[in-house]
C-alpha cells in the first residue's frame, strides 16, 4: 500500500504533480463521436459549442480498420481547434486491446495539453488504474505535459462493480466513472439486449383483487440499473469524483430518456453520455435544477441563515440537513449559471 503522502508526487520523474482536488465543471453531458468518421469530425467544432465535454472515441464504435484513422483524427482535430470551456476527452481502446498501447503514447505526447480526461474502459480492479496511472505520468514527462491528465473509468464488468470502492480510490488521477449498461449486463449474464432503460418483463405486480389472478393487477415497470447507479454514486462521492450515466442506445424514445437520465440525476449523477444530438438537448434540461428547485434553494438557505436549527417554510420543517441539500442545488445552478447565460439569467444568479 502506498504512502498516503506519495499519492501528492509525480510517478515519473519530469511528469506535472497530481491534483489535490478533481475540478467540478459543467458536465452535463459527454457527447461521443467517431475521429475517424469524417462528416463526425468536421462537425466537431461546432458540436463543441454547444456541449459540456466533446469526447473522441477510439472504442466499440470504430470498426478494427479505423482504429489507427481515429486516433490520428482526433490529433488533427485537437491540434487545429480551440474548443474553450468544452472540455476534450477520449475513450481509448481497452486495457485488453492491441491498440491501447499506441492509443495512449501518441495522444499524450501529441496533444497531452489539450486532453483534460482519458475514459478507460472495462475498469476491473484498482491495479487497472495503477497501470494506466504510472503510464501516464511516464509519457506526460517525455512530452513535456504541463498539467496531469485525469482517468475516468467505465462500470462495465461484474468484476468492476464488486471493486468500484477501489476503483473510485486508486489514483489522484481519478476524475469519476460511468456506467456501461450493455457490457455490463452481458458480464452478468443478464437476459437483456437494451444499452440502458428499463425491460417491460422487470416489474412488480399489484396483489390481486379477487379470485381471478389476472384481473386488475396493475404493474410497475421496473429501473435494472438502480442498485449499481446508487453503489457507483455512493463510491464516487466517498472519494470526491464524479459519477455519470451512460448511454441510453434507443436514439428514437426520447421520452424513455429524459426519464432515465432523471433517475441518474436524482440519485447524484452530474451528467450522462449523448450519443446523438438530439440527447444533447436532454442532458441539458435534466441536470441543470429546475428554476422552482433553485428559488426553493434560495429561500431554504436564506430562512436558515446560520445553518443551525429548524424554520417553517409553506408548511414544511427545514433544519440543517436541508440546507446542505439546497446547497448542493445553488452550487450547481451557480457552476451552470456561470457558463450558461440563459441559466444565468433563469436563476437570477
Amino acid at each position: 500500500m502506498r504512502n498516503p503522502r506519495a499519492f501528492t508526487r509525480p510517478l515519473a520523474v519530469g511528469a506535472p504533480a497530481p491534483l489535490a482536488e478533481v475540478p467540478f465543471r459543467p458536465s452535463r453531458m459527454i457527447h461521443f463521436f467517431d475521429p475517424s468518421n469524417p462528416k463526425m469530425a468536421e462537425k466537431a467544432p461546432s458540436i463543441a459549442s454547444k456541449v459540456d465535454i466533446l469526447l473522441g472515441n477510439l472504442e466499440d464504435a470504430v470498426k478494427t480498420e479505423n482504429k489507427e484513422a481515429a486516433r490520428l483524427g482526433l490529433v488533427d482535430i485537437a491540434k487545429a481547434n480551440d474548443f474553450g470551456d468544452t472540455q476534450l476527452w477520449v475513450r481509448v481502446n481497452s486495457l485488453d486491446s492491441p491498440w491501447v498501447l499506441d492509443d495512449l503514447t501518441t495522444l499524450v505526447t501529441e496533444i497531452g495539453d489539450k486532453l483534460d480526461v482519458i475514459m478507460v474502459p472495462k475498469v476491473e480492479g484498482a491495479q487497472d488504474i495503477h497501470y494506466v496511472d504510472r503510464l501516464l505520468a511516464q509519457l506526460e514527462a517525455k512530452g513535456n505535459v504541463q498539467k496531469p491528465l485525469l482517468v475516468h473509468a467505465i462500470l462495465e464488468t461484474a468484476l468492476g462493480v464488486t471493486n468500484v470502492e477501489e476503483i473510485a480510490a486508486a489514483s489522484p488521477r481519478m476524475q469519476g466513472i460511468s456506467l456501461g449498461p450493455a457490457d455490463l449486463a452481458a458480464s452478468r449474464r443478464m437476459k437483456t439486449t437494451r444499452v440502458g432503460g428499463g425491460h417491460p418483463g422487470y416489474l412488480v405486480r399489484q396483489d390481486p383483487t379477487g379470485e381471478d389472478l389476472t384481473q386488475g393487477r396493475t404493474t410497475y415497470q421496473q429501473d435494472l440499473w438502480h442498485y449499481t447507479i446508487a453503489r457507483m454514486v455512493d463510491a464516487c462521492a466517498a472519494n470526491d469524483i464524479l459519477p455519470f450515466y451512460g448511454p441510453f442506445g434507443d436514439i428514437k424514445d426520447v421520452v424513455a430518456c429524459e426519464d432515465q437520465f432523471r433517475n441518474a440525476f436524482l440519485l447524484g449523477c452530474v451528467g450522462a453520455w449523448s450519443l446523438h444530438p438530439v440527447q444533447i438537448d436532454i442532458a441539458k434540461k435534466v441536470f441543470s435544477p429546475s428554476k422552482e428547485d433553485v428559488e426553493h434553494a434560495k429561500t431554504v438557505v436564506e430562512a436558515m441563515g446560520d445553518g443551525s436549527g429548524a424554520v417553517m417554510i409553506n408548511g414544511k420543517m427545514e433544519d440543517d440537513a436541508s440546507c446542505k441539500q439546497c446547497l448542493v442545488m445553488l452550487d450547481l445552478a451557480r457552476e451552470l449559471a456561470d457558463r450558461d447565460p440563459e441559466l444565468k439569467e433563469l436563476y437570477d444568479l
